[in-house]
């Protein structure tokens, strides 16, 4: 395995990670366990950082892969996954904790599964469809709305009452409907054209 595979097998081990840290463990455990209090009282901090970390290596493992020719079909089924998984781990903790409603992560993670599932098709039509710019803006928009979330509004909260945070989220949700309609339209007449 080459390092932009290896950087990206770190990305997807950070998510069970970021969500061991962002979960909230019973009194009795953190009473019995200073491991559990710790992440009680400092886990979110720990989380984000986390979260934010995996997000920002993302294209990490791209760059190293283009520059020293590393790039092979396991990367490239692997970079989106990792990027999938993070985000709707996130998504399905704070819908857990009702920090964002359950629409939010329905329509997100909904869109993914779409995209992919139109991805899978095309590919067994021996199709190859890449990202778009769309896409990318969406995965940019999507880490900026829920790193804000995650924590809770900072540093905005210092300067305002507004919430911004639900602002960013509800912007993520609606780039994220526009761009999985985007890609679907610029992509399916491709895929009919191919079945015929």
């Amino acid at each position: 395995m080459n390092w932009a595979n290896r950087i990206t097998v770190i990305r997807i081990m950070f998510v069970p990670l970021f969500i061991l840290m962002y979960q909230q463990y019973p009194a009795w455990m953190a009473a019995q366990f200073p491991l559990f209090d710790y992440i009680n009282r400092y886990g979110v901090y720990w989380a984000v950082f986390t979260f934010v970390i995996a997000s920002a290596t993302d294209k990490l493992d791209g760059y190293i892969a283009r520059k020293y020719n590393q790039v092979t079909n396991l990367g490239k089924l692997l970079d989106p996954l990792a990027d999938k998984l993070l985000v709707s781990a996130a998504l399905i903790m704070l819908v857990q904790y009702h920090i964002i409603p359950s629409w939010m992560a329905v329509l997100i993670i909904g869109r993914e599964v779409f995209v992919s599932g139109i991805r899978l098709l095309a590919a067994s039509k021996g199709i190859a469809l890449a990202a778009d710019k769309h896409g990318k803006i969406k995965l940019v928009m999507q880490v900026v709305g829920i790193t804000a979330v995650l924590m809770n509004n900072y540093p905005f909260s210092y300067m305002t009452s507004f919430p911004v945070d639900s602002v960013l989220m509800l912007l993520a949700v609606l780039l994220t409907i526009y761009s999985g309609c985007k890609y679907t339209r610029n992509n399916w007449h491709r895929l009919n054209l191919q079945m015929e």
